[in-house]
């Protein structure tokens, strides 16, 4: 069985946000101002958090992509009461928004603060209207929303395999995080498949879970604590390539 996730390598990530505007661009996600975003009322699928390690002059800041974490024992679910959010078979943490009745029960329930509520209907002033995903409905006021890992991109990888009468190559499937990044921080594919990318790196020696002591069972991999630079098979590399070499030596543990 397909479970879906992801591999975020820290020590990859510049903080540029090329993946905070690709997501919303791709998801149809709404910008709320100035004002109301001091209101505590953004509207962000994902944000990059930044944190000053060691002290002046060696003082280093580093960045961290969080999103929902498609976690397997979701907080968000069970206190649902109209069951608009749930659980896929592929990992998926999924939403109904025809269904949801807004409560925020799932908000004040995530431990990773990654659900957004729609205070207003969606505006789209020309020409920003024709820059609308139509493989993404918008939502309107009242309703919760979060990452979907990009659903629609998923299903479309999916259909265009069955038509093709083949299984879904690794690395074929790219959320628009991913797809933007220039620095490949982000890996996307299906964390039980332990010959694919995203598998090897989720054993890496670097790899751990945002807040793992809460037992949610993330299919978010996080990699930190890397150095550039560092040779492989002879090769100068980035951190992320001499992980997949380490994960072959753990193979079949979890991160």
């Amino acid at each position: 069985m397909t479970r879906w996730g992801m591999v975020i390598d820290t020590d990859r990530c510049t903080g540029c946000d090329a993946c905070v505007v690709a997501c919303h661009e791709e998801n149809n996600i709404q910008t709320v101002g100035e004002e109301q975003a001091a209101n505590g009322r953004a509207m962000h699928w994902l944000r990059i958090e930044r944190y000053v390690e060691g002290e002046f002059p060696e003082a280093r800041v580093r960045f961290r992509p969080v999103l929902c974490q498609h976690c397997g024992s979701a907080p968000c679910e069970p206190v649902c009461p109209v069951f608009a959010t749930y659980h896929t078979e592929d990992g998926l943490n999924a939403m109904v928004y025809a269904r949801c009745v807004g409560t925020r029960y799932c908000a004040n329930n995530c431990p990773y603060t990654v659900r957004s509520f729609n205070w207003f209907d969606p505006e789209w002033p020309a020409p920003l209207d024709r820059q609308l995903n139509p493989d993404v409905s918008p939502r309107v006021a009242g309703v919760m929303e979060k990452c979907t890992f990009c659903v629609q991109r998923i299903q479309d990888g999916e259909r265009q395999a069955a038509a093709d009468g083949r299984e879904v190559a690794d690395g074929e499937i790219r959320p628009a995080c991913a797809a933007a990044c220039a620095a490949e921080v982000f890996t996307f594919g299906d964390l039980e498949d332990p010959e694919s990318r995203v598998s090897r790196l989720a054993r890496s020696p670097r790899a751990h879970h945002l807040l793992g002591d809460l037992g949610t069972r993330p299919g978010v991999v996080y990699l930190e604590g890397g150095d550039w630079g560092v040779a492989v098979d002879g090769a100068a590399s980035g951190p992320t390539d001499g992980d997949e070499a380490a994960a072959e030596e753990t193979r079949g543990g979890d991160p």
